[in-house]
């Protein structure tokens, strides 16, 4: 019997990715077995027009046979399709824990809203092929999802039914990030979901599970290192550079994350009278600096000394109106502007881009991962012009990009993860990752661990055992209620 047939058959336990396969976008990962079927993540497809567009088409018919959901973290691309999914049918929970919590409904409210704003001003500008244009989801939309958030601290073992539990682990890519292990029938199934740096700027490294029977785990940065720099001296450079011809350095971040790094780094900096203490830095996205008090809230999960959250918003200008981005973008002298997304794919950024792009004095500085098809993609790919809402902008700003700041860890932190289990699983399966960094990361997995690795495939079942009811035993529910949580920094 294939593996299709054997996905089918009650007495087994099988992985499926739609999404996030072969891709480093719109994680969907589904755990079907004989009881309960469980999604790990529900994240929005973002990058080439081809994967955007998936978006909008009906979600496969197994998803619809979804028990549980699991969220990792707040990513977009990890729970930006959730809105849309309960919109669909989905009357399950959603587990999370609870910084992502607080920055999923950040990010979930912020992207509807955008796109209620892109289809609004789409419609009366007329630049889309759409009659009318309309909003993936709504913010009531947002409002009907977030009925179904329930936090679990790390640590804290759930039980769902008398043979599943899982409980979460911190992994470092962000606040509130967690990997997933899943106890299913008396294997373990771990989900890395996106592993954090192990000498991260704000965030300890990442906590591992014991053991594993199954990984799934991703692969973004299989096939390359960051290398050993403090990027706050590569952000120096720029900086100094920049403001000697008179320009402005753009900074385009993941309003989760990126920009709070790059604000504790600006700090750092103006603190040290590395760069002058008199140029203005703006942080041009409300949801960042939103972000940025989920910091404060949850200092448990950072490696910051007392204090050191609030000092880095200081010196710092937020623009919550839209407004202040054209007044910004006025104002004469040298400035650091922070703004989202991080991959050039919408927001406020976007309006930066327009006008900081044809001018040579100015400095735009990538930093984190860019997927293909993206506008952060094509400008380090030194394209001649961008297009942006319709019109075509000549590029004459520097380009720079600086990797050491990614939240993913590189190839060797990947070793490293994976090499943490007591001992090798039995299989890896690699997610969230694009071809060529995944048949290199699969080929080192291979030489190292000497263990099978299989890149799933879309859509495509992957049988992970067969289950034998005579030897069940009920977990013991009442025993799980009592174990402890894991302290994120101290695990």
């Amino acid at each position: 019997m294939n593996n299709e047939n054997d996905a089918l058959n009650n007495e087994v336990v099988s992985l499926q990715s739609f999404g996030a396969a072969e891709t480093v976008t719109g994680s969907k990962h589904l755990l079907q077995t004989p009881d309960l079927n469980i999604l790990v993540d529900c994240g929005l497809f973002q990058g080439m027009k081809s994967l955007r567009e998936r978006n909008w088409e009906m979600p496969p018919a197994e998803l619809s046979a979804v028990d549980v959901m699991i969220l990792t973290h707040a990513h977009l691309d990890h729970c930006g399709y959730i809105p849309l999914f309960v919109k669909n049918g989905y009357r399950g929970k959603i587990y999370m824990s609870p910084p992502t919590r607080d920055l999923a409904e950040l990010i979930l409210r912020d992207s509807a809203k955008l796109q209620e704003e892109d289809a609004d001003k789409a419609n009366r500008r007329g630049y889309s092929k759409h009659r009318p244009a309309e909003p993936l989801y709504t913010t009531k939309d947002v409002e009907t999802a977030l009925q179904h958030f329930v936090t679990l601290e790390p640590g804290q073992t759930f039980g769902l039914n008398d043979h599943i539990c899982f409980k979460f682990f911190p992994a470092g890519h962000i606040l509130g990030a967690c990997s997933l292990e899943i106890n299913c029938y008396g294997k373990t199934i771990v989900f890395s979901g996106d592993l954090g740096r192990y000498h991260s700027e704000l965030l300890p490294p990442p906590v591992h599970p014991v053991k594993a029977d199954f990984v799934v785990m991703e692969s973004t940065y299989g096939d390359r290192l960051h290398g050993a720099d403090d990027p706050a001296e590569a952000f120096a450079l720029a900086i100094k550079d920049t403001v000697f011809r008179r320009g402005n350095l753009l900074i385009p971040c993941f309003a989760v994350g990126r920009a709070q790094d790059v604000m504790h780094i600006l700090w750092r900096l103006k603190n040290a009278q590395i760069i002058p203490q008199s140029i203005p830095v703006f942080l041009d996205s409300p949801m960042a600096a939103s972000a940025g008090r989920s910091l404060l809230k949850y200092a448990d999960w950072l490696t910051l000394p007392p204090g050191e959250a609030v000092q880095m918003f200081s010196g710092v200008t937020i623009n919550q109106d839209y407004r202040l981005t054209e007044k910004t973008i006025r104002q004469k002298g040298s400035k650091i502007v922070l703004a989202a997304s991080g991959m050039l794919t919408g927001g406020r950024v976007l309006e930066y881009l327009k006008h900081y792009l044809v001018d040579a004095r100015n400095t735009v500085l990538m930093i984190g991962y860019q997927a293909e098809g993206t506008r952060g993609r094509a400008l380090l790919n030194q394209v001649p012009e961008i297009k942006i809402h319709g019109q075509y902008y000549p590029v004459k700003a520097r380009i720079l990009g600086i990797g050491g700041l990614s939240a993913h860890a590189d190839q060797t932190e990947l070793l490293t993860w994976i090499k943490g289990f007591e001992q090798a699983p039995n299989e890896v399966f690699l997610v969230h990752g694009e071809p060529c960094a995944q048949e290199a990361f699969r080929v080192k997995l291979k030489d190292e661990l000497r263990v099978p690795v299989t890149i799933m495939k879309e859509g495509r079942p992957k049988l992970l055992f067969r289950i034998n009811r005579s030897e069940l035993k009920v977990l013991p529910l009442s025993e799980m209620a009592k174990q402890p949580p894991v302290s994120p920094v101290e695990g």
